[in-house]
């Protein structure tokens, strides 16, 4: 049911990140204030020394207007992507977060939409309490289990075979149903691109 789980290669996400910011001809600051991070904390992900929420990730892919799942996946980028559910890899975010995500297509750099898995994983319900924002817009359906959609402050309950449409941009959170697992389509769509 659950598959082996991969970590995330913190470096080549990095170095993307660093490779589109100095081809943008911005510095560290400008992005930084433009995602509302530290200074500090972009210097880190650039290089690779910390795992960041995929939410602070987005606001990174935006400020350099490249797709996260770009930012996200290590493949060669193809015009045709075919992937077998056997060759996907299970990519893992920090447990602190509540979560990790499969990607489900390598896609160009250029495409506005980023389908992906989300895997949210059991977990203390106090780890984490503040809302993530992005700038794309959020498809979601539950493939499995069930979860309370935090949505601008109001909880809404979602299980298998639910989906919800919504802003990135106003304050959203997956919480776990009893601390129990489930699995959620997500689809970002950059309604800029």
């Amino acid at each position: 049911m659950w598959k082996e789980r991969i970590t995330i290669n913190l470096n080549n996400i990095g170095a993307k990140i660093k490779q589109m910011r100095l081809r943008a001809k911005k510095t560290q600051q400008q992005v930084a204030d433009e995602c509302g991070i530290s200074k500090s904390l972009l210097s880190k992900i650039e290089n690779g020394q910390t795992a960041s929420a995929i939410a602070t990730l987005s606001k990174i892919s935006e400020a350099l207007h490249v797709p996260l799942s770009w930012v996200l996946d290590d493949q060669e980028e193809r015009d045709l992507v075919i992937l077998s559910h056997t060759n996907r890899q299970f990519k893992v975010g920090d447990d602190n977060m509540g979560y990790s995500y499969e990607l489900l297509a390598n896609r160009s750099r250029f495409t506005g939409i980023e389908p992906t898995i989300v895997h949210v994983t059991p977990r203390d319900m106090n780890i984490r309490h503040e809302a993530y924002t992005h700038s794309q817009d959020e498809f979601i359906y539950i493939l499995e289990g069930a979860i309370y959609l935090r949505y601008e402050g109001k909880q809404h309950y979602m299980e298998k075979g639910d989906s919800a449409y919504f802003k990135g941009d106003k304050p959203h959170l997956f919480v776990p149903v009893n601390n129990e697992p489930a699995r959620v389509l997500t689809v970002f769509i950059d309604n800029n691109l």
